[in-house]
């Protein structure tokens, strides 16, 4: 079954972390890899540093049901700086989990509501309230 579903995940001095979800694993549910996106995409060069703090990826199938379990275990050397936002497929924007007490927890945004479906892998549909109320319906 196919369904898209964009992450990132950002986090301070985590190279080596990351590293392993960079290149394929045949023992991972998922086959996609991560992406590092260094700072010279922000700077506009070929130049960037060596300290990576985002990773990008699409699923283009729900067979990552264990990221966020996978990225939870993991020794980040910073934890507080650990963000991961998720937009699926069916989300108006992307959702966003932090390190809590050890735990990715996601963090309710202002003017959204997870709509409750089983079948989705962050439980449930992610809404901005607003924009119904500004189409009138």
């Amino acid at each position: 079954m196919s369904r898209f579903a964009e992450v990132v995940v950002l986090a301070r001095e985590a190279m080596e972390v990351m590293e392993h979800l960079t290149v394929p694993a045949p023992e991972r549910e998922w086959h996609q890899c991560f992406t590092p996106v260094d700072d010279s995409v922000f700077e506009g060069t070929c130049n960037g540093s060596s300290d990576c703090y985002l990773w990008v990826a699409q699923f283009y199938r729900r067979n990552w049901t264990g990221l966020l379990a996978h990225l939870e275990g993991l020794e980040w050397p910073d934890p507080h700086s650990v963000q991961v936002m998720i937009r699926d497929e069916e989300d108006d924007l992307f959702g966003l989990w932090m390190m809590i007490d050890g735990h990715l927890t996601e963090i309710h945004l202002a003017r959204t509501e997870r709509l409750p479906d089983p079948e989705s892998i962050t439980g449930g549909v992610l809404k901005r309230v607003d924009r119904y109320e500004a189409d009138g319906g």
